[in-house]
């Protein structure tokens, strides 16, 4: 899934877990990958979570600048992805983001080992001791199978995109399971709200004694 170029870049095709359509849903397997991550609750756009986002990153750059200064290769950084809890799943108005629980993440590609994000959580937090650095773990995490499609437009407008995406799980014979999805392809600081892309993305599996239809398992399979 790694490789090294000769100016040692390392390369991981994680394309087809970020491809979406904006019209149809789409269904994938996600396999278990490596992430940093830090919890919170609130509103997206309080302190709390601009913090989370801060020490994250400062994580993440910390990790790739000081792979790369030992000679094992650099990369791009993954996107920003966000998990919601059930509440969010249901309205997912902006009253019901005031008060729901979130983790934040950012996937690692396999050369990024635990020692590795322990000393760059240590320079990260010498550099930046406002941020909460120490709340930022090194997890797996496994999805399965997931259903996703892609959001254009301001977050605040997800809403019947997400309505689509879960009336398309349940017409293929399956329901919603495990947390709401977000994956942040756009930069808000530098992209208008109009244009900001987003995967929405929903675990799922079949009611309790009935097989997957078999739509969803042929639609993943030839995604593999």
């Amino acid at each position: 899934m790694v490789s090294a170029t000769a100016a040692t870049e390392l390369t991981f095709d994680v394309r087809d877990l970020c491809r979406a359509s904006r019209r149809t849903p789409t269904i994938l397997e996600v396999p278990a990958m490596m992430f940093l991550a830090i919890g919170g609750a609130g509103a997206p756009g309080d302190a709390d979570f601009q913090h989370a986002i801060g020490a994250l990153y400062s994580v993440a750059y910390t990790a790739k600048f000081t792979l790369k200064k030992s000679g094992g290769g650099t990369y791009k950084l993954p996107p920003l992805e966000g998990l919601y809890d059930a509440e969010a799943q249901t309205s997912f108005g902006p009253q019901a983001f005031d008060r729901v629980r979130w983790t934040l993440m950012i996937m690692q590609p396999p050369p990024v080992s635990r020692e590795l994000i322990e000393r760059a959580s240590a320079e990260a937090a010498r550099k930046h001791p406002e941020l909460p650095i120490a709340d930022v773990g090194f997890e797996e995490f496994a999805e399965g199978l997931c259903a996703q499609v892609l959001h254009v437009g301001p977050y605040g407008d997800e809403g019947p995109t997400a309505a689509a995406l879960h009336r398309f799980i349940v017409e293929h014979g399956s329901v919603p399971r495990g947390l709401h999805h977000e994956i942040y392809l756009g930069d808000p600081r530098r992209s208008a709200p109009e244009r900001l892309r987003t995967i929405l993305r929903q675990p799922v599996e079949r009611p309790a004694g009935q097989p997957y239809d078999e739509r969803l398992l042929e639609h993943a399979a030839a995604r593999r």
